[in-house]
């Protein structure tokens, strides 16, 4: 493992552990947006699955093009 490659595998530990632990969080925050319209708790868990997706294809983007 060379130096880059273990930079690359710490920033992505690093980015899906902070994520593990929002989600931790996340039913509460569903449940509390959820009392004020279902459509939107729908659409906050969707948006946080949606997340590491769209960040990680823009991290792949953005090393790509240096």
């Amino acid at each position: 493992m060379d130096r880059e490659t273990r930079q690359t595998a710490l920033a992505t530990f690093l980015i899906l552990g902070v994520f593990c632990v929002f989600l931790y969080f996340v039913p509460t925050i569903m449940l509390a947006v959820g009392k004020i319209s279902p459509v939107l708790g729908a659409l906050v868990v969707a948006l946080v699955l949606l997340a590491p997706f769209v960040f990680f294809w823009l991290r792949s983007r953005s090393r790509n093009k240096n």
